[in-house]
């Protein structure tokens, strides 16, 4: 050591110099492992972060996205709707148009004689309005070209005998059971205890199915005045009218007014083998028509409305009347 001539020591004396500097702090390794470790979990909690809030903002836009295009596909729907609606309703005027034409064209006696032998009309109307783009077809069938399943029985519910048996001629011809006449019959007289309003009550009868309707369906009625038109019934209608009428006998009448059409109901003697036959069909028969069944229907962008309807012309009434 070294001193002084004072008796200090120099190195003491630096020594207090130096400590009174602020002091260093020295970091342990166990404090420097913890900060050092510290870090990535402060990393880690923010990168979670940042992962929620994309979540939150993905899940967001989702539904933002499914709002709009549930919106739109509302608004799509629901203009295609008022569309769809618009045309039918225009449509349903148009076949109201179809329906009036045709009962003007049946009000003219030399027309109808043009087709007084046909069962069944189809043509197409001349388009009404400048501005409807579409079509307008009708449908014209002579209800008394068909069999009058409500002459089974008369006005007091009995059965018509004759009529029956006619009605079972029918269903041989179309090869359907013939039990289906004496169903009908119960029907009427059991089951409902009066006569048809419409042809579709045929399927609340438990014998007939769905194929049997529609295989009788184009050769029965319920409407007009029950007479047969020996201008226009085809083969298994005429084969309904009594007399045990078969098929060789419907066939004479069909080859006779090729030839020559019936004026009057009474010529059916003139036919063959009809000669005393005819005298007692008479009050079965007639030689025009006198309903006539009506479908008007009317398309545009494969929209289409239909109107079905029975017209009686000697009362001038609607008989029937359906629109879809």
């Amino acid at each position: 050591m070294f001193w002084t001539k004072t008796g200090h020591n120099i190195f003491a004396h630096s020594r207090v110099q130096h400590s009174s500097a602020p002091p260093r702090r020295i970091l342990s390794s166990k404090v420097f492992k913890s900060a050092q470790m510290s870090r990535p979990v402060l990393s880690c909690r923010l990168h979670n972060q940042q992962g929620i809030a994309l979540i939150v903002i993905l899940l967001a836009l989702v539904l933002i996205t499914a709002m709009v295009v549930e919106f739109s596909y509302g608004v799509y729907t629901g203009t295609n709707n008022l569309y769809n609606w618009r045309d039918s309703q225009r449509l349903s005027v148009m076949a109201q148009s179809g329906v009036n034409v045709t009962a003007r064209f049946m009000k003219e006696a030399a027309i109808i004689e043009d087709y007084k032998t046909q069962s069944e009309i189809e043509m197409p109307i001349e388009n009404p309005f400048e501005d409807f783009n579409g079509t307008i077809t009708v449908r014209i069938e002579d209800e008394n070209a068909k069999f009058n399943i409500k002459t089974l029985v008369n006005q007091k519910l009995e059965e018509e005998t004759n009529t029956r048996e006619g009605f079972q001629r029918l269903l041989r011809a179309l090869s359907l059971d013939e039990k289906i006449a004496k169903r009908v019959v119960d029907y009427i007289v059991g089951a409902k205890k009066s006569n048809f309003d419409s042809v579709d009550e045929l399927l609340l009868i438990n014998c007939i199915s769905r194929k049997d309707y529609d295989t009788l369906l184009p050769y029965i009625t319920v409407y007009g005045d029950g007479l047969i038109n020996i201008n226009s019934a085809k083969k298994p209608v005429l084969m309904c009218l009594p007399g045990v009428i078969n098929d060789g006998l419907a066939q004479n009448i069909i080859d006779h007014r090729k030839r020559t059409p019936f004026d009057n109901a009474g010529n059916i003697v003139n036919v063959p083998e009809f000669s005393e036959l005819g005298i007692s069909l008479m009050g079965h028969i007639t030689d025009r028509a006198s309903s006539f069944y009506i479908q008007s229907t009317a398309s545009s962008n494969e929209v289409k409305r239909i109107i079905v309807t029975v017209i009686d012309m000697r009362t001038k009434r609607i008989q029937y009347w359906k629109e879809y």
